[in-house]
């Protein structure tokens, strides 16, 4: 058993510190030389000051690099009978993210669901989507306006997140014409699992969700319904009663958020190795601290995940080589969750 105060090395990783308290039941943070703090599971550290605790551990570090197939646990299926909504008649679907624990969403499972707010039936697959490719998670049938459990995620799934991917066919008996096809991708920061704001009361859940829509907006559906001259009517008649655009003076901005998640800065970097990675969020910093300083910003705040805490550690040296006189410290962890540094720029 791991405890507050001992010494710990991490099992799949370089270097160790000192366990500085606990994140839910699986998970605590852990202090490294540099004084960082490192959210990590307690399944990947071993004890230095409990030896005898740590049986199996060599055995386990000799298969490290196996690499083992997914598996996804089954899930009793408890599919809801559909009913017809008057005015539900929008093809309108939803993946929701629901924690069992809303003001605390990485100490319990996630549940993963879909949910059909509509008059219509729908046939979906859902997927997990990797580099070595597309892997089904489940696939069936939804009746209108009602939900269906996909999977749960535990806090350990969030250190290595897929890109979640929905493939949606719906109809109805007796409409006119079929629909097209619907294929939606999320990539899901795991940032924002840690943060309580990523989760809002809504109308689906008695918890507090995080809400992705998957279907197209059906107002775009409709303007593209137009004839030319009703788009030409619809702008004229906008035009008229736009109010005048007002000068307004320059405000200094008191935060700028930067996400260095390398997604967020390119929009392809496949072929990219993680070095030349590095180098690209090292220049983003850079020239943002630099920007942020000019623009006399009160702070700036740089999110850059957990992972290993490399991007952490080489942000840290960053900022004490050329950018000295400035502090820095753990970012709000409510407002930003694990993995943001701030940088006081002035007071």
């Amino acid at each position: 058993m791991i405890k507050v105060g001992d010494k710990v090395k991490f099992l799949n990783d370089v270097g160790g510190g000192v366990v500085t308290g606990f994140i839910g039941k699986n998970m605590v943070n852990v202090e490294n030389e540099d004084g960082f703090e490192i959210p990590c599971p307690i399944s990947e550290l071993v004890n230095i000051d409990a030896p005898e605790l740590n049986v199996g551990a060599e055995k386990h570090s000799l298969k490290e690099n196996e690499k083992k197939p997914e598996i996804i646990p089954e899930i009793e299926v408890q599919e809801q009978e559909g009913e017809i909504i008057n005015g539900k008649n929008s093809p309108d679907f939803y993946f929701c993210l629901v924690p069992k624990d809303p003001k605390n969403p990485v100490a319990e499972e996630v549940e993963l669901y879909l949910f059909n707010d509509g008059n219509y039936t729908l046939m979906y697959r859902y997927s997990h989507i990797r580099m070595d490719g597309i892997k089904t998670v489940r696939f069936g049938h939804l009746q209108s306006n009602s939900k269906m459990l996909l999977e749960s995620l535990s806090n350990n799934d969030l250190i290595d997140l897929p890109e979640f991917g929905f493939q949606l066919l719906y109809f109805k008996d007796f409409d006119p014409d079929f629909f097209e096809p619907i294929t939606k991708k999320f990539k899901i920061n795991p940032v924002k699992f840690y943060k309580e704001s990523s989760f809002v009361e809504n109308s689906y859940f008695r918890k507090r969700a995080m809400i992705l829509k998957i279907s197209k907006n059906i107002l775009n559906t409709e303007v593209d319904k137009l004839t030319q001259d009703d788009f030409r009517a619809l702008i004229k008649e906008k035009e008229k009663v736009a109010a005048p655009v007002k000068k307004e003076k320059k405000r200094i901005q008191d935060e700028i958020v930067i996400d260095l998640h390398i997604s967020e800065l390119l929009d392809n970097w496949d072929g990219l190795s993680n070095r030349e990675i590095l180098e690209i969020q090292m220049e983003k910093v850079e020239s943002e601290m630099k920007s942020a300083i000019q623009s006399r910003a009160k702070r700036i705040v740089f999110i850059h995940g957990v992972g290993q805490g490399v991007l952490k550690q080489e942000l840290a040296k960053i900022l004490n080589s050329k950018f000295k006189k400035y502090y820095f410290q753990d970012a709000s962890f409510k407002e930003y969750g694990y993995g943001a540094t701030m940088v006081i720029l002035r007071r």
